[in-house]
Order: C-alpha cells, then structure tokens, then sequence
C-alpha cells in the first residue's frame, strides 16, 4: 500500500467512525481508553499478530494459549478501542487492523 492509499484508507476509517459514533468525541478520554487498553502485553501481542493478515477468533485464542473468556475480553477491549474491527468472510469472523491499530504497531511497537 502506497503513503497516499494508506492515508485515503485512514482518513475514510475516521469519517466511517466519527458517523457510525463510534470514536469519542472527547480525544483526551479516547486517548486514555486505547492507552490502557494497551497496557497489556497480550493485547499489544495480538496486534502485533494481525500486521497484514486477518485471523479468526480461534485462531488467536490457540496461538495465544487463551480460554474462551479470555479471547472475547482481549478482543473486545482492542474492538471497543477501535484498534482491530471484524470483517465476515465465508461465515467466518476474522479479526483485522484498523489504522488506529496499524499506527500503534508502526510508531510504538516496531520502534522499541
């Protein structure tokens, strides 16, 4: 992906949100949401995992040893931060990076 698809992709990703209302209107209290979202290590990790690929719900709970209740929380925390969304394939439930989730691994994760 070229610099200027990457960032047509970023700036529709953020109008879909802000119509949707699903990015907060305060940026300070979004801020504080994503960073203790990612505190923890395994949700730092499964971003880390979906850089260009998507992966299904089991595929993350095996990879990362998890149990049911774990997977769904991790997930849904990274979700409900804005940081992966879902995509449906062929019945299947993947798990993808939104640009929120790429700039993370890009400008924190990849550098340390």
């Amino acid at each position: 992906m070229t610099p200027e698809e990457a960032t047509k992709r970023k700036e529709e990703w953020v109008a879909r949100m802000k119509q949707e209302g699903r990015m907060k209107e305060n940026m300070t209290e979004d801020h504080k949401a994503c960073l203790n979202a990612l505190q923890n290590p395994v949700r730092r990790k499964i971003l880390k995992a979906l850089i260009g690929q998507k992966k299904s719900l089991d595929e993350i709970k095996t990879e990362f040893k998890l149990t049911d209740s774990q997977v769904s929380y991790n997930l849904n925390m990274l979700e409900s931060t804005l940081c992966i969304e879902k995509e449906e394939s062929e019945g299947v439930t993947y798990y993808i990076l939104t640009p929120r989730g790429e700039g993370f691994v890009e400008n924190v994760e990849l550098k340390k």
